[in-house]
């Protein structure tokens, strides 16, 4: 249970470092690109040691580009948007997992779950402008946010999909993944290398080594020795210390409207978890 409440909280910070380097002049897709890309090189000799078997080759592509995907544009929504609102537009996953683990896994959707399902998209359309829904349209950074979620749902359906794959071997392939679409953002906008001084290369190397590799070695640690619905109630702590340390250390404003689609967003991920 600590390790799992340490991780969430080191993930509920994580805005804070993506904001302050980027304000440093470190644009944030090479900022993502070493943060993941050093993890994965520190677990490449584990997950080289017990690599998948040969059927697990395609699933295991498939994790690298869903779990690649969700980290990548997770960071960069951070990195540019505004914490309180990416954190609630992410926290939909349990939507997305109620949705697609009927479709690929023939998973029933009990009532609980359709209550769930109702009380999140109530919340999405509080936290996207309530009655003023439609007035304009969803910005670049809500889209990234939203995608994020989705794909970090799909990976955890594929992850069910393949419960005996290697956690080094999933790791890496996450991590990995995500640095590669980081450098795909870098060679898409045309962003140049970053000239680093001594500090930034302390700073990212801390960021990589000493926040993003404890923090995914700690959540797959409770997670692996706790039942589902117990994580899952438990890495909703990422939530709360996220959207609380963005309005009192960030700076950020939560409206009223912002906070009961939270709340219900929060509420629809308890009850999923419960129905784990």
């Amino acid at each position: 249970i600590s390790a799992l409440l340490g991780g969430a909280v080191l993930w509920g910070l994580f805005w804070w470092p993506l904001k302050q380097l980027h304000a440093a002049g470190i644009h944030g897709s090479f900022v993502q690109a070493v943060a993941y890309g050093l993890p994965a090189l520190v677990l490449l000799p584990w997950a080289l040691r017990t690599p998948a078997r040969r059927d697990q080759s395609g699933l295991l592509v498939l994790i690298m580009l869903l779990g690649g995907w969700a980290n990548a544009s997770f960071a960069g929504s951070l990195t540019y948007g505004s914490v309180v609102r990416v954190l609630l537009l992410f926290y939909l996953a349990p939507v997305w997992t109620i949705l697609a683990a009927r479709l690929f896994l023939a998973e029933p959707i009990t009532r609980l779950r359709l209550l769930a399902l109702g009380l999140a998209l109530a919340g999405l359309a509080l936290t996207l402008g309530g009655p003023a829904l439609f007035d304009s349209p969803l910005s670049a950074i809500d889209l990234l946010a939203l995608s994020s979620g989705l794909a970090f749902a799909l990976n955890n359906v594929a992850i069910r999909a393949a419960q005996d794959l290697p956690d080094a071997a999933r790791a890496v392939a996450v991590f990995g993944g995500c640095a590669l679409f980081s450098l795909a953002f870098m060679g898409w906008n045309e962003q140049p290398m970053p000239v680093l001084e001594s500090t930034h290369l302390l700073a990212l190397a801390t960021l990589a080594l000493a926040w993003v590799l404890p923090g995914t070695l700690a959540t797959f640690y409770g997670v692996a020795r706790l039942d589902a619905g117990k994580a899952a109630i438990l890495l909703l702590a990422e939530l709360v210390v996220g959207v609380v340390s963005a309005v009192l250390v960030g700076g950020e404003a939560l409206s009223v409207r912002e906070a009961a689609g939270g709340a219900f967003i929060l509420t629809a991920a308890v009850i999923e978890a419960r129905s784990e």
